[in-house]
């Protein structure tokens, strides 16, 4: 049994090591909501206090709406195909014996352990000769490939755990590998399925590298390159830069929030599988 001491000093240290994490957060924040320190700030500049105006400004200035609508519109073809692909792979990988399954199942490992700095610019290369650079295409494939090779590891690990009673249950009910994935295992596993949402949108809303090359000619802006451009280019001080910092965090941290509890439980499930 943990004691009272123990106990209280276990809160002192995940006191500490949150703190320790939050701070930078905290310091972002806070910059955000102090007085325009940019030369071109307004009449208000240098008044003490809180200033949510700057979100306003910062968002004016940095013309973020489009460039979210961009990063909104990516990260939900992203996450939508990839999730799919990956539910289906991994049941695939998981559950079906066929010839090959292991060296495919390794191809798809190459996907994760080949960073993306050595092939994106071949594939600039490539997409430009097929005429797709500076398309939605070039943005977007490019992701959906790099998350399913993750999603398919990931589900893989699921669908092994899976009882196989369960499914040998539902084939002698008839059901195909269909009904079974789709009506069975999957909602069994909306835990495993969450954690992957929310990983795959939290990788394609910070991706800076493949939208950088693959759309050179700046006309498809998602909020993490309007951000790097939004410093110098709109702005010469560092309090609208933070604001628009937390405005481009901001979706990452309300999905993380709103599925928190099922990324939790994801994640733990995750960590005793193989």
């Amino acid at each position: 049994m943990i004691s009272r001491g123990e106990r209280a000093a276990n809160y002192l240290i995940l006191f500490a090591f949150a703190a320790y994490a939050l701070w930078p957060v905290l310091t972002i924040l806070m910059a955000a909501l102090g007085p325009d320190d940019s030369a071109t700030g307004s009449a208000g500049a240098g008044v003490l206090g809180v200033h949510p105006e700057n979100f306003t400004a910062a968002w004016r200035q940095g013309r973020f709406g489009q460039s979210m609508l961009t990063s909104v519109t990516v990260s939900a073809f992203v996450v939508t195909c990839a999730t799919v692909l990956s539910v289906m792979s991994g049941y695939a990988f998981g559950t079906m014996p066929f010839r090959g399954r292991n060296v495919l199942f390794y191809l798809f490992l190459l996907g994760i352990m080949v960073p993306a700095e050595a092939i994106v610019v071949p594939l600039y290369f490539d997409l430009r000769t097929l005429g797709l650079t500076d398309t939605f295409w070039a943005i977007a494939l490019p992701q959906v490939a790099q998350s399913v090779a993750f999603g398919t590891f990931w589900m893989r690990a699921y669908f092994r755990a899976s009882p196989p009673s369960m499914v040998e249950a539902a084939r002698l009910d008839g059901a195909g590998s269909w009904t079974i994935l789709w009506r069975i295992l999957v909602p069994l596993g909306r835990p495993a399925v969450t954690t992957l949402v929310v990983l795959t949108f939290m990788w394609t809303w910070n991706e800076f590298l493949i939208p950088l090359v693959m759309a050179p000619s700046g006309e498809l802006l998602t909020a993490p390159l309007g951000l790097a451009f939004f410093q110098g280019q709109y702005t010469s001080g560092f309090t609208l830069l933070a604001a628009g910092a937390v405005l481009v965090a901001a979706p990452v941290v309300i999905l993380y929030l709103f599925l928190q509890r099922r990324f939790i439980q994801g994640m733990l499930e995750g960590a005793v599988r193989e």
